[in-house]
């Protein structure tokens, strides 16, 4: 192949790509009933406090995707040394990429382009680690309010109570502590020969520190909060009545499930949808509010982001040599 014809079939590329983005983005957005109903929502509150909370909301969806740039510059260098304009450049481009391929699968590829050829496999592994991160705190407070709501909620006999909560428990322990020794990975690939082909990725994992573990750990817990702070600030807003313990315990029961259950980012949005309505309406009427408001979370944090991040795969080269 010619440079020439590399040239074009790059660029091919890159606009069904973005061809494809566009088309899933418009097809669903433009049949969401849950945005109609939050438009709805925002009726019945001053027009100055809707300006200032949705400025809010978005703000935070910037300082969120801010902290994972840090976070994934952090991990990358490990492999190679990238600046903060390439790591944000990976990042958007990543979430382009995940809004059409299954479980987000597609945010993998859109990341490690920008990487060098021989380091792109690698940067997969280092990113998984920083996957994990957010899996383990997603995990360990969504056991724990599942948990809380059974005994909260649910008719069960205190030994029954007990058992669930000590499953809990070990069950956020579990990861916590596989967390913190994920080179346990890297020794479980040596031990299968069928993995001998990607083994040399992998030995990254024994590169990590429990101190470096730790810190991503805690840019994770910031994204977590700050995703959990969207939420809160717009049922606080909009259904003041709800009980505010409750309400963040459901949340954390709505992420757990929510990271459960496979599916496509662009479908994201009937999952939250249908999870949130069921699970706050023990503590709350208004159930098509809190699909409202889950559905402007949705677009706000995934279908926003994806558009940017479409400026940004124009960016990637697709074509390479060969080896890549």
């Amino acid at each position: 192949m010619t440079k020439q014809h590399k040239k074009y079939l790059n660029l091919g590329i890159k606009l069904l790509i973005v061809g494809l983005a566009t088309w899933f983005i418009y097809s669903k957005v433009s049949n969401q009933k849950n945005l109609l109903e939050f438009q709805h929502l925002i009726n019945g509150v001053q027009p100055r406090i809707v300006r200032v909370v949705l400025a809010a909301v978005i703000l935070l969806m910037l300082l969120n995707w801010g902290v994972e740039i840090i976070k994934w510059k952090f991990l990358s260098k490990k492999i190679e040394e990238i600046s903060w304009w390439k790591a944000l450049c990976s990042v958007f481009c990543g979430l382009t990429w995940a809004i059409f391929t299954p479980n987000r699968i597609g945010e993998y590829g859109g990341r490690v382009l920008l990487l060098k050829t021989e380091n792109r496999a690698s940067g997969a592994v280092a990113m998984g680690v920083g996957l994990f991160a957010q899996l383990v705190l997603t995990s360990f407070f969504g056991a724990l309010s599942i948990a809380w709501f059974v005994s909260e909620f649910l008719p069960t006999p205190h030994t029954v109570e007990f058992g669930i909560w000590l499953l809990a428990i070990i069950y956020a322990l579990i990861f916590l502590i596989f967390y913190f020794n994920v080179q346990w990975v890297d020794y479980l690939v040596r031990k299968f020969s069928f993995f001998e082909r990607i083994r040399p990725f992998f030995s990254i994992l024994e590169d990590f520190t429990s101190l470096e573990l730790f810190k991503v750990l805690l840019l994770s817990l910031a994204r977590f909060l700050i995703f959990t702070s969207q939420y809160i600030l717009l049922m606080v807003i909009f259904i003041p009545e709800m009980p505010f313990t409750s309400m963040v315990f459901m949340i954390f029961i709505l992420f757990f499930i929510q990271s459960a259950v496979p599916s496509l980012d662009i479908f994201d949005f009937s999952v939250r949808s249908f999870v949130a309505s069921n699970l706050y309406s023990y503590i709350t009427t208004q159930e098509i509010a809190v699909m409202a408001i889950v559905s402007c979370i949705w677009f706000v944090n995934l279908i926003l982001p994806a558009i940017i991040g479409s400026l940004f795969v124009f960016n990637v080269n697709y074509v390479g040599s060969n080896k890549s």
